[in-house]
């Protein structure tokens, strides 16, 4: 049976420039404050070595329309297939990450929160988690393409999510917002992989196809496509470790 696995990703950095007693204060276009938990840093040097081992055990990077046919028109994934996606689209995204996915032939997928990119350019931060502008996000199209992650309900306060209190007015509104950005359409990835079950009912009645998920494991013919399975590579992932993920 086919099946597929989706790795998560957010900021890349080099170890040196790591701060291990801070947690990342996050740079957004939005009039919003949070932080980005240390976990879900990778390191530069890491995240080669693991590409280099998707590369040299053949695995076959994923765009979207691939699962799209293979849940709605029962087309098979190649044997090893793997999607990879990065959350926020912070600038290592495009200072790290790229170079490196595009020396390796791969694609990736940014989700995108509309409200959180800038109209120009900020500077890279060691101590910042610093959002890119629209015009970055362009620089990487040959390797990225750009689904929707909200337009502005990427929030969370007092350990509530936006989606867990949204109403559905609201919801749609903010959905399609974001939705005629992307360049893909009808594929969600939930803010935090926290909300309640009425989201997933009101994104099937807007036509979604996919809708992914944080939570780990992988994706067969027999998976909520709208629920879909990723495994977050985090902070100190051995090279073992990644592996398992696979398996």
């Amino acid at each position: 049976m086919s099946a597929f696995h989706v790795l998560m990703y957010h900021e890349i950095i080099k170890k040196e420039d790591f701060n291990t007693n801070n947690n990342s204060v996050i740079k957004v276009n939005q009039q919003y404050e949070d932080i980005l938990p240390k976990p879900l840093f990778v390191f530069l040097e890491e995240f080669e070595k693991q590409m280099d081992y998707l590369h040299k055990s053949g695995y076959v990077t994923l765009k979207l329309h691939q699962i799209i046919e293979f849940f709605y028109k029962n087309k098979p994934l190649p044997e090893k297939s793997v999607l990879i996606t990065f959350d926020d689209m912070y600038k290592s995204s495009l200072i790290y990450a790229y170079p490196i996915l595009k020396k390796y032939g791969f694609s990736a997928v940014g989700f995108v929160v509309l409200d959180w990119l800038f109209n120009e350019e900020k500077s890279y931060s060691k101590t910042e988690s610093v959002c890119l502008s629209k015009g970055e996000l362009d620089k990487m199209k040959d390797v990225f393409q750009y689904a929707n992650h909200s337009k502005a309900l990427h929030t969370r306060k007092d350990g509530v999510t936006a989606l867990q209190t949204i109403d559905k007015g609201s919801f749609i509104d903010d959905v399609k917002g974001c939705e005629n950005f992307v360049e893909v359409k009808n594929i969600y990835a939930y803010p935090f992989g926290v909300f309640k079950e009425e989201v997933v009912h009101w994104l099937k009645e807007l036509g979604f196809l996919l809708a992914f998920t944080t939570e780990g494991g992988r994706n067969d013919i027999n998976t909520n496509p709208l629920m879909l399975h990723r495994n977050a590579v985090v902070l100190q992932c051995t090279l073992e470790q990644f592996k398992t993920i696979l398996n």
